[in-house]
């Protein structure tokens, strides 16, 4: 009987074939874009105030800059540089009076040449502050005429987001807010808005009224979003 045959051994220097595992491919779950639609925020206009607000700074102007802030922080929408919009509008001579009410031909003009899905406009109602006095040195217990001071800061802004698009009115927002503070001041006064101070300033956003402002932005902004969720 013969033996049988050993198993051929591999060639010198050869290696065992090599097992690959192969997974089945999970398929990939999409990951929504951190940033959404394009928006582009006009200046406000603040032809209502105007008959009495004596600063020399642009109020609309800070007002919007302040809602770019507030969308930034706490939206999903992808915000025009302001700049950039500036620019823009420079070149194709929008007027400061064409604010309040873009027609709709601009806004497609403009939101064309931005990139922009929509445009924020709007006005602001209410911008003031109203302070009086009570008490002295006599009634107070304090010295050097000191007395207590009671300020009272009222901002009313309107906003809407029209659809560059359609030229329709996709959202809106309105509030007004007042703010009220009782300090210890010198029988001078408690001092004003200086026209070398942005509205956009730490110093004015401390003051009182620049409380008020903060306030009624955020309120509205939280409103426009809202309203254009609805809308969906």
């Amino acid at each position: 009987m013969h033996a049988a045959a050993p198993a051929s051994a591999a060639p010198t220097g050869s290696t065992a074939p090599e097992v690959i595992a192969v997974r089945t491919p999970v398929a990939a779950v999409p990951v929504p874009s951190a940033r959404g639609e394009t928006v582009a925020v006009m200046d406000f206009d603040y032809a209502t105030i105007r008959r009495w607000w004596r600063g020399d700074w642009d109020v609309g102007k800070g007002i919007a800059d302040l809602m770019v802030d507030e969308l930034v922080n706490n939206s999903a929408l992808r915000i025009i540089e302001r700049k950039k919009l500036m620019e823009i509008l420079a070149e194709q001579e929008f007027s400061n009076s064409d604010r309040a009410d873009v027609s709709a031909g601009d806004a497609a003009k403009i939101g064309k040449l931005l990139g922009a899905r929509y445009l924020v406009f709007g006005s602001i109602t209410q911008f003031s502050h109203e302070q009086g006095g009570i008490g002295g040195a006599a009634r107070l217990p304090v010295v050097g005429g000191l007395g207590v001071k009671t300020g009272k800061a009222h901002v009313g802004i309107s906003a809407r987001m029209i659809d560059t698009s359609t030229g329709e009115i996709v959202a809106s927002g309105n509030t007004k807010k007042t703010v009220t503070r009782r300090s210890v001041t010198g029988a001078a006064g408690a001092g004003g808005y200086g026209g070398g101070l942005s509205i956009t300033s730490s110093d004015f956003l401390d003051t009182i009224l620049g409380e008020a402002t903060q306030e009624a932005i955020k309120s509205t902004t939280e409103s426009l979003l809202a309203s254009k969720a609805r809308a969906r």
